[in-house]
Formats: C-alpha cells, structure tokens, sequence
C-alpha cells in the first residue's frame, strides 16, 4: 500500500489561509489590538522579531544592505465601521459611522459589537419590514443616523450588561466566502490582503541573497484619515514608501468607465490617486519606482496592470511628505465592491503581487538612484 503524500504549501495557500484568518478578525480603526497580535505571532513563526508603537502600529525590519536605498513596506490593518451613539431605552442602538460606509448598503447588514474577545455580541442593522413601506420609502436611502442596530436585548440596562456602552466599536459581520476561480468574498478584505502579502513577502526576502533594509509596517487608522502609517514613518525615515491596498476593479459592468483594472488580472500599480471629497490629497508616484516595477514585471514576465482615478486615496499621501520627502508609490490587487460588507479579490493576484514585489525589492541595491534628474531615466 502507498503512502499518501503531503503536498507543501504554496505561497498561494498560505496567502489564503492567512487572509481567511485576518478577514475574521475584528478590527476598527483604533480598535486593531486582535489583528496586530495575530500578525505578531505570523512574524515571530518565521523568526521576526516586531514592536508596536503607541498608536498601535506593528513594525519589523529586515536588515540589509546599508548602501542601499531604505523602504517601508506597509499595509493597514484596521476596518471600517461604527461607533455607538446612544442606547435608547428599549435597548436598540443608534450608531455613527466610522470611514466610508455606503450607507444605501447598511440596512439588513449583521454587525457585531466588540466588547471583547469571546464577549462579542451579534446584531443587526434594522430594515423596516417591507409590508410597512410605502412606495417613496422603497427607493430612498436611510442616512445611518436613522438606523439602529437590534442586539435582541429589550432595555438599555440589558445592553449595559453584555458589555455596550457608548463608543463601543461595532464592525460587518466577520465572514469569509469562498468563490469559483480562487476568488475570495467577505469582510475587510481591505486591507487585510495587503497584510498577507507583506508576511509572504517577508517569507521569501529571508530566502534571497541581497536586498535593502526593508521596514515592514502593518498600520493603525488608515480609514480615520489615514493617521497611523504617517506616524511610522516620521519614526523610521525610509527612503522608499511602497503602500499596499485596494486597487478599484473596473471589470463589472457599473464600473467600466472608470478604467480597465481585472479581477484576475494581476496586481495593478497606481498612477495618480485624489480623493476630491473632504481630503484634497492623493499619490503621484515616484517616476524610479514606476520604472522598477515596469521593468521588473516585465523582466519575470508577471502581469502588471495600471490604474488612475479620482475618489480615494491611501496612506502614501501623508508619507510622501515627511521629512525632505520619500519616493512613493501604490501596489496593489484588484478588488471589487469595496467598502461593502463582501468585497472580492482573486489569490491568483495576491500571489502575483507578492512575486512582484519579492523581486522588485531586490533589485534595490546601492545603485539604485531616486534622483529626479538622473540622465539614466
């Protein structure tokens, strides 16, 4: 009789089981304790040391060549979400919104209040029963301070005993989905891909015979204005900033005008990003490192797709600006319906971003120019 075989896993399998595992953790922004510690006990399993910083950050370095330019790689790792308002009497909750919720996307959600590891407590957002909605109501959208969240409990003391009070976070109902086609739908798929990415990456910069000081950074509030990230990287002045997020898909029918970004169709780079809401801010990246990464896809013969558009923005438009500057640039993998409670990206890009940025960064070597005016670019 033949033994069965083991078969090792892949970084594709390990990119999974690691995004399964973050995207069912809870963690708003300011509220990323479980994520960070989860990702800590990641780093020390392959002999990582880390630290947090007291705005929450988790930061490790991989030491390497000194003559070399120095990069912060980085990825948030907090959620968005709501906050608790008010406990009315009859121990329904009214909430405000914390990031960019899309409010016509609210009603019927489940929600979970995190009180706290092995106490959180279910909910759901409140629709009014459709019997009862008169033909305006069927096509009008509730702003969240007209919501509540229904726990079951029947009073406000009922809601003080399990633990909610006011401010107490509240996130999507963690889940994970699995799709034909190694797609993977659920929660806070931004940015805990991102976050896998940076731990496979990590994996296989240990295996390579020359690279730069890279700085890994999982960052805290990136969706409360982008607070955490600019923080650690005042702290650890690096030459380079490569952010990694959500890059839009524009593959579905309501968002072909917006570009020509795949699900599938690799990890994307971005080319111009300004939010144009509130905070007049975005990246244009830096033209070495568009050319690093041009270059390098090309050179190992993985996709690379590009994106520009106007209504979000990343960590990398505050880091951009410490100091005398630091050349920046967004990677990141298509994702589809995001800030919804079920996002959708694609492992076969997540597995492509990592093998573009393992080799990417290797390249960075004491040659390396960030010169504007290098006569070479």
């Amino acid at each position: 009789m033949t033994a069965p075989t083991h078969r090792s896993p892949t970084a594709r399998d390990r990119l999974r089981t690691l995004l399964r595992d973050l995207m069912i953790i809870p963690g708003l922004s300011g509220y990323e304790d479980r994520v960070r510690r989860h990702i800590a006990r990641e780093l020390t399993g392959l002999g990582i040391a880390s630290r947090s910083d007291r705005l929450g950050n988790l930061i490790a370095t991989l030491e390497g060549d000194a003559t070399a330019p120095s990069v912060m790689l980085f990825a948030h790792i907090d959620q968005l979400g709501l906050v608790v308002r008010k406990i009315e009497a009859d121990g329904l909750v009214r909430v405000e919104r914390l990031g960019g919720l899309p409010e016509k996307a609210l009603p019927a959600q489940a929600v979970l209040f995190c009180v706290g590891e092995g106490r959180d407590v279910p909910g759901i957002i409140a629709n009014k029963s459709h019997h009862a909605t008169s033909p305006d109501e069927k096509y009008r959208v509730l702003p969240y301070p007209e919501l509540y969240v229904d726990a079951g409990f029947g009073s406000a003391a009922e809601a003080l005993a399990a633990g909610i009070d006011i401010g107490t976070p509240i996130v999507y109902a963690p889940k994970v989905i699995e799709l034909a086609g190694n797609r993977i739908a659920g929660t806070s798929v931004d940015d805990r891909a991102g976050c896998a990415v940076i731990v496979e990456v990590a994996r296989q910069l240990q295996k390579a015979p020359q690279h730069p000081t890279v700085h890994l950074v999982f960052s805290v509030q990136e969706e409360f204005n982008l607070r955490g990230a600019l923080t650690a990287a005042q702290t650890l002045s690096p030459d380079i900033a490569i952010q990694l997020d959500i890059i839009l898909a524009t593959d579905t029918p309501d968002m072909a005008a917006r570009g020509d970004v795949r699900l599938g169709g690799g990890p994307a780079m971005g080319l111009y990003s300004f939010h144009g809401r509130g905070t007049l801010n975005g990246t244009i990246p830096h033209p070495a490192l568009v050319n690093l990464f041009t270059d390098t896809a090309r050179e190992e013969g993985l996709a690379l797709q590009r994106s520009a558009h106007i209504g979000a923005l990343t960590d990398s438009s505050y880091v951009q600006l410490v100091n005398a500057g630091v050349a920046s640039i967004d990677l990141g993998y298509p994702t589809r319906y995001t800030h919804s409670s079920l996002e959708v990206c694609d492992l076969a890009d997540l597995e492509g971003l990592t093998q573009l940025l393992a080799a990417g960064l290797t390249r960075i070597d004491g040659t390396f120019s960030l010169d504007r005016d290098d006569p070479m670019r």
